[in-house]
């Protein structure tokens, strides 16, 4: 399956996803949705699902949501897939609708973190969920992939549970959650599910399910890259390499002295230094003369050389292979007690990303008697051009389940599930992304490796857009993926790729070794463009702009035919400081962008503007940054509608800055050559920053006086053009009306005085009911007959 038009010439040495021989329940056909109801089997003649899959998320069968490209690939593969979307976790009896499946649960809380989708960067409940029909929130637990687990082994105890999806790979170390403010556990070890695909996984998820269907037991597959499971002991055979302390030296070897001669240096190793037996005399002084039988002429005075080995290195050992080794993470307990080695793990971590050259990692977790280890195998193989053709060539219905439709049939009105109105009409080309960004979780979750598919594959999927989706009026709301522009590029070296260890091919600048050529995707976007139905095609994935900036035709293709008015992209800052810690390029770059942006637009004669995103509050950033980037935005005549604040990730390396204060991107030391971060933590500081984004909101203008003041800069408080804010203040009660509805403040959100007030003023909050317990880190309700007290 191995396409020539592969953007990666990294070496593919997997098995094809589609050469496996089907299950022998292929013979039942492709049904037209996964069945989520006992009826549904009946209708398809299934007496029993052979894979349950489990996900917060609403069932859409598009390409776009994770489980549907998981269901239908297994489908492929001859299996008969059940979906149990967004189930009641009070009890297991929503998890056995559709009875015990015959090989394994797959479990996932969905295409979003569970704790990301349900909380606020301040912590704060959101009352909506974009992956539920109405926008409803509350329709799965916190930590739902530790929930569902603990219901899928309560329903049916011997069934294996395989995890999955984005919350489950980012969280497969010990990591620190910013919820409840410390270090956790892996969740392989919190769910105690059997094994944990991470990453884009349908390569390890297929192996694992033939090998399942073969009747292997699932604590035998211990070899499939993508995984990580709980072991006892380590497995004999592997190199371990320890690596649970910082500034411990290594072996130390002599240094060679240069006066000795071989045989001085083979007498201090207790050695000996004499002719290799068997090999040819040297006639001492050049003798003239021909021995028979030692193959030389003795006749000249020149004499071939012989190289033997060194005796005074015969005790260096040679390195272990690396696909045979294993770096010993600092355990649980070690990273929980000392931030210094939490840094240290997650470097250590993000060294071993890249298939090319990644090791397995093994971190324990527990003492003594409980002690276990959590065995990370290396990243999956990436798909090739074929592969990722035959996945999103799948027989998708496009569409929400019909579960979910109203009363006159449609997904378009009460029920309507927003993360699927998003991307109703758009089509992903690639995946993966090697910008790297600390703050952002792709790359932990499909790596750097650009994989993308092919021209007719793309093609074909626009055209079946076109023809099926309901609502399609010509316009395709993006062509793109992680990054919009990052399609077919990839080293130009596939040695050079597969060594590399780099976190970012694009920081601090662009690698020598990357291709920037956009031509490929210039050509998909005029042939899209070009097809009978299609009115228009919009770009709204993220733009990589210090990458646009090397194919001027691509900027000029891209500004003229697919910008409807405004482009998003994301500068998320315009000072060194910040922008370092978020391996973003300069404010440069986004300059020169903006050059060739008005440049074509006012070439093509539209007037097109750039909406720039930024990040509030991110590890790195000083309020004098932030003071320097309000200025910025004043002078450039922009004024904030959305505000991003820092959200710390599991796993990301900025969230391992926040944790520690320490820049794991410059080596983890515990004296001065390690770089302190400056981290923004508390309420107050945080609203300070995300207000010097919003300067222009007269709600901020009390707290950013008081903080010029502070700061020094009471020259930029007075009414001319030169100043930030104004000395005066408007009439009305503080709010702030945007022209998005859910960006308004009221003034009860944001009181001009942020000094909290004291606890005998706070408002009284109500006890929770009896039988019920407030909490917000397992989503499991009290169980029945516990011990605790009944309020």
């Amino acid at each position: 399956m191995n396409a020539l038009t592969d953007v990666s010439f990294f070496p593919r040495a997997a098995k094809p996803l589609a050469s496996y021989k089907p299950y022998w329940a292929r013979r039942f056909g492709t049904a037209p949705f996964l069945p989520m109801s006992r009826a549904e089997m009946d209708a398809l003649g299934w007496d029993s699902c052979d894979v349950i899959l489990v996900t917060g998320d609403a069932y859409v069968d598009h390409p776009s949501f994770g489980m549907a490209v998981i269901g239908r690939v297994l489908e492929a593969q001859g299996f008969r897939v059940g979906i149990i979307a967004q189930p009641d976790w009070q009890s297991a009896d929503a998890f056995k609708a559709l009875g015990r499946p015959n090989l394994f649960w797959g479990v996932t809380a969905g295409n979003m973190d569970s704790m990301i989708n349900r909380y606020t960067a301040d912590r704060k409940i959101r009352s909506d969920d974009a992956y539920t029909p109405g926008d409803e929130g509350g329709k799965r637990p916190d930590r739902a992939a530790i929930v569902y687990s603990q219901r899928c082994r309560e329903a049916f105890k011997d069934v294996p549970i395989v995890l999955g999806g984005i919350e489950g790979s980012l969280r497969r170390i010990a990591h620190y959650d910013y919820w409840s403010g410390k270090v956790r556990r892996s969740i392989v070890v919190d769910s105690k599910c059997d094994i944990l695909l991470y990453g884009n996984a349908e390569r390890a998820l297929v192996e694992v399910a033939h090998r399942l269907a073969r009747r292997e037991p699932v604590e035998a597959i211990t070899d499939v890259r993508g995984t990580a499971f709980v072991r006892r002991a380590s497995e004999p055979g592997w190199t371990e390499i320890d690596s649970t302390e910082v500034d411990q030296p290594g072996r130390v070897d002599e240094h060679i002295n240069p006066y000795q001669t071989t045989s001085e240096q083979a007498a201090a190793q207790g050695a000996r230094c004499e002719a290799v037996e068997g090999a040819p005399d040297v006639v001492a002084g050049g003798a003239r003369g021909k021995r028979a039988g030692d193959g030389f002429d003795h006749e000249s005075d020149t004499q071939p050389l012989r190289f033997v080995p060194n005796p005074a290195l015969a005790g260096k050992a040679s390195r272990p292979a690396r696909e045979r080794t294993v770096i010993r993470l600092p355990s649980y307990e070690q990273v929980r007690r000392d931030a210094v080695l939490y840094a240290h793990a997650n470097r250590v971590l993000h060294l071993e990303t890249n298939p090319g050259n990644a090791r397995a990692l093994v971190q324990a977790h527990g003492e003594g008697a409980t002690a276990r280890d959590v065995w990370i195998n290396p990243p999956p193989i990436p798909l090739t051009t074929a592969e990722m053709d035959w996945v999103f060539d799948l027989p998708y219905a496009r569409s929400p389940h019909p579960r979910y439709a109203d009363a006159r049939g449609r997904h378009d009105g009460a029920t309507k599930i927003p993360a699927w109105e998003m991307i109703r009409f758009s089509v992903n080309i690639m995946r993966g992304c090697f910008g790297g960004c600390t703050f952002c979780s792709i790359t932990e979750h499909e790596g750097r490796i650009i994989q993308s598919r092919s021209e007719d594959s793309i093609v074909r999927e626009v055209e079946e857009m076109r023809d099926k989706v309901q609502g399609f009026t010509g316009v395709v709301s993006d062509l793109g993926g992680p990054t919009a522009n990052m399609y077919r590029l990839g080293c130009k070296s596939p040695e050079i790729e597969a060594a590399c260890r780099k976190p970012s091919c694009v920081w601090p600048g662009i690698c020598q070794n990357l291709t920037t050529n956009h031509d490929p995707l210039i050509a998909i976007y005029k042939r899209v463009r070009k097809l009978p139905g299609v009115k228009k095609v919009l770009i709204g994935s993220g733009l990589r702009y210090d990458l646009a900036v090397k194919s001027p035709a691509y900027v000029k293709e891209l500004v003229q035919h697919h910008v409807g008015g405004y482009l998003k992209i994301a500068p998320e800052h315009t000072e060194e400081g910040p922008l370092s810690k978020m391996m973003k390029p300069g404010i440069g770059s986004y300059d020169r962008f903006k050059q060739l942006f008005d440049k074509f637009s006012k070439e093509a004669g539209k007037e097109q503007f750039l909406i720039p995103y930024f990040i509030a509050a991110h590890p790195g950033t000083t309020d004098e940054d932030m003071l320097n980037l309000a200025l910025w935005l004043k002078r450039n005549g922009f004024r904030a509608d959305q505000v991003q604040a820092f959200y710390p990730s599991p796993m990301a390396t900025a969230t391992a800055m926040y944790h520690t204060g320490l820049n794991p991107l410059k080596g983890i030391h515990r004296d001065e050559r390690a770089e302190p971060v400056d981290t923004v933590k508390g309420e107050r500081r945080r609203r300070l920053h995300k207000a010097f984004l919003r300067w222009h909101d007269p709600a901020n203008w009390p707290l950013l006086r008081q903080a010029l003041k502070d700061m020094g800069h009471a020259e930029l408080i007075g009414n001319g053009k030169q100043h930030l804010i104004p000395t005066w203040q408007p009439l009305g009660d503080g709010s702030y009306q945007s022209p998005r509805r859910k960006n308004s403040s009221a003034a009860s959100e944001q009181p001009a005085d942020p000094r909290p007030l004291p606890k005998s003023k706070r408002p009284a909050q109500a006890a929770p009911g009896r039988g019920r317990v407030l909490t917000q880190h397992t989503g499991l309700p009290p169980r029945a007959g516990g011990k605790g007290r009944s309020r």
